[in-house]
């Protein structure tokens, strides 16, 4: 109970802002200190979610498969990558730097060469999806294999456990609070690149749905979409913290010992 309302009372002030943030909108529009055609008013914003709502669903589905199944690669590539660097010092030392090279080009530089390369179906939105989430998740992972206990190494190889036994027993079980942490800030960051991918050329999709809705001058319909976009980013992330708290219940535990101490 006493857990419950410390939690309650940690959301309050982000919910208060929140709140503080839709009251000043609602007053700009309503005074017309912006325009309305500039900044439409959450109350139009709404309507315009409702009235459109099957369209709006459908294209946020075929969003929601590109940036699944980009992040579905991304960990798997990730997974891969930073298990190999972690084996091989020379491979770490010879990728590393490209990876970062990789984040420093911008999201919408590569968008269009992408879709030059494999059309407009759906291949290029997951690609730049797995360009976006790689990098968090295998930088994470390869710290968490990195900052494995020492001594329990020493003590698993003392007992004669060969690498696959220290990975699967030592190794990754450490990793795994560094692999969550890097797949929130990806989650984040799936659904985002697949809407920046789908501005620049597709047929389905939020980034398409929103590029029709700018040509129509619909900033009401624009604005309900990216409303949407941060509701399904922050459902990610929700998603995310959940399978973390389940696959790592001796953590929770912990807090929780902690806490009545």
């Amino acid at each position: 109970m006493r857990e419950k309302s410390e939690n309650i009372t940690d959301k309050l002030p982000a919910a208060g802002a929140l709140i503080l943030i839709v009251l000043i909108w609602q007053f700009l529009s309503m005074t017309g200190i912006v325009p309305a055609y500039m900044l439409p008013s959450p109350v139009a914003v709404v309507k315009a979610f409702v009235k459109d709502l099957p369209n709006i669903m459908f294209h946020a589905s075929t969003t929601l498969k590109e940036a699944a199944a980009g992040l579905a690669i991304g960990i798997g590539l990730a997974f891969v990558m930073a298990a190999v660097m972690d084996r091989f010092g020379l491979l770490q030392k010879a990728l590393y730097p490209i990876m970062i090279i990789t984040q420093t080009i911008p999201t919408i530089a590569l968008a269009p060469v992408l879709v030059l390369w494999m059309g407009f179906g759906m291949a290029p939105k997951i690609t730049l999806v797995v360009i976006t989430t790689f990098f968090p998740i295998a930088v994470s992972l390869l710290d968490g294999f990195k900052g494995a206990d020492p001594d329990a190494v020493d003590l698993l190889r003392a007992m004669g456990a060969d690498r696959r036994q220290i990975f699967y027993h030592v190794k990754f079980p450490s990793a795994l609070p560094y692999f969550f942490s890097g797949l929130k800030v990806s989650a984040s960051y799936a659904v985002v690149g697949a809407v920046i991918s789908e501005w620049l050329g597709g047929f389905e999709g939020l980034g398409v749905y929103m590029t029709r809705s700018r040509k129509a001058y619909a900033f009401d319909r624009m604005f309900a979409v990216i409303l949407l976009i941060v509701v399904m980013s922050l459902l990610l992330m929700g998603l995310v913290n959940l399978i973390g708290r389940l696959a790592m219940p001796h953590l929770r535990a912990k807090k929780t010992f902690g806490k009545g101490n």
